[in-house]
């Protein structure tokens, strides 16, 4: 096995005949019939496909959010879920194991902005200190640095999503879920996210999924999956505009 190869199975994520049904009997509905879908660590994918595809149910399984039906997760050298879930504690998978960034930032208003990225590694048991230091070391990284102090509402709607993007890394996690980071952000800010999210997946060997409508971006990616009646098909992007 190359080297590369080798890296990319320490990491990164893995989805094999994913299912996901609603309800039972003549009322079922197959949100997800055969999800297949690989990430390598550092890479950012694009996941598009008109509404009611199945975009929000996979995220949600792959979040550890609801179970699936059937089919395979793997999340780096763990398998999250196989036909059930094989990890005991899924709150603790979704804190140290999977960073969120969402279409809105969902800052806590009454914290500034250290503290927002902190929290997290705060609640996950790093000392005080220690979590603080990784809050500044990534909002020195996304340059929100001279924002450290500021409250959300001081921010602009690109500073307020490099801090959710900077609270979605803290934990240091191997898996970024991105459900329509730019819908809200004009071409120039849209494109900066996306420069951001590689620029940090290939920093922290990061594997990130991006879920979006947003055209300004598509262009953007390297890979593409796009998910259609629930099921997946890969093909290539074009992968521009983003160093």
């Amino acid at each position: 096995m190359d080297k590369q190869a080798t890296h990319s199975s320490e990491r990164g994520i893995r989805i094999e005949g994913l299912k996901k049904r609603y309800g039972q009997g003549d009322t079922a509905v197959d949100a997800l019939k055969d999800v297949n879908m690989v990430v390598a660590p550092g890479e950012v994918v694009g996941l598009i496909g008109p509404s009611g595809s199945g975009k929000s149910t996979l995220l949600k399984c792959l979040g550890a959010v609801i179970e699936p039906t059937a089919g395979r997760m793997t999340l780096g050298q763990d398998v999250i879920y196989d036909h059930g879930w094989k990890i005991p504690d899924l709150r603790a998978l979704r804190r140290d194991k999977i960073g969120f960034v969402f279409q809105a930032p969902y800052l806590i208003p009454f914290l500034d902005v250290t503290d927002n990225v902190a929290l997290l590694p705060m609640l996950a048991g790093v000392p005080n200190g220690e979590s603080r230091k990784r809050a500044l070391a990534l909002l020195k990284a996304l340059d929100v640095e001279h924002r450290a102090k500021a409250m959300p509402s001081q921010l602009s709607g690109g500073e307020q999503q490099r801090v959710s993007i900077a609270r979605g890394l803290v934990n240091r996690p191997p898996v970024i879920l991105a459900d329509e980071p730019t819908a809200p952000l004009d071409s120039e800010r849209a494109l900066a996210v996306i420069r951001i999210l590689n620029q940090m997946a290939r920093q922290f060997d990061t594997a990130i999924i991006v879920v979006t409508h947003d055209e300004k971006i598509i262009p953007t990616f390297k890979r593409i999956y796009h998910i259609r009646d629930g099921v997946t098909h890969e093909e290539a992007g074009e992968g521009r505009g983003i160093d």
